[in-house]
């Protein structure tokens, strides 16, 4: 499986994305490849760049919308995932821990839902942190805060 995180943004040949098992770009890299101005996205307007985004290749794409989550388009579903309500200090590493986690979970055999709930519990401790590497959780931080959430 390839997962293609489009950071920094910048044009992207249809063939690579065609290549592309799973696209997953922020908003504003979600409008730039689109030749479209970045902005803050609602989740239906993410799911539809996301559903343009397939059409250009990409076989699912997940559009990571920050504190709102992110939302996921397949060739069969599509759905807003929420985020978990935490008091952020630095995002700084929030997109690389959501794209490690999410690498984790798909590798494990997570179903994509709960792939991107793992994906946006992970990103969402290492906002509440300062730093890079520092903000990035451990596993087992990971599956405690999904504990203390109520969902595993």
């Amino acid at each position: 499986m390839t997962i293609l995180d489009p950071a920094p943004a910048q044009p992207l040949p249809n063939q690579m994305l065609a290549h592309t098992d799973l696209l997953t770009p922020n908003e504003t890299e979600a409008c730039l490849l689109l030749g479209l101005a970045p902005r803050r996205l609602e989740p239906d307007e993410a799911r539809r760049l996301a559903e343009q985004l397939r059409q250009r290749g990409a076989h699912q794409v997940v559009v990571k919308l920050g504190d709102a989550g992110c939302v996921y388009v397949g060739p069969d579903e599509a759905y807003a995932v929420p985020a978990f309500p935490v008091e952020a200090r630095d995002a700084t590493a929030a997109g690389d821990t959501f794209n490690g986690a999410l690498a984790v979970a798909l590798a494990e055999g997570q179903p994509i839902r709960a792939a991107l709930r793992f994906a946006n519990a992970a990103a969402a401790l290492s906002v509440t942190r300062l730093g890079a590497q520092a903000s990035i959780p451990t596993r087992a931080e990971v599956d405690e805060f999904l504990q203390r959430s109520g969902s595993t």
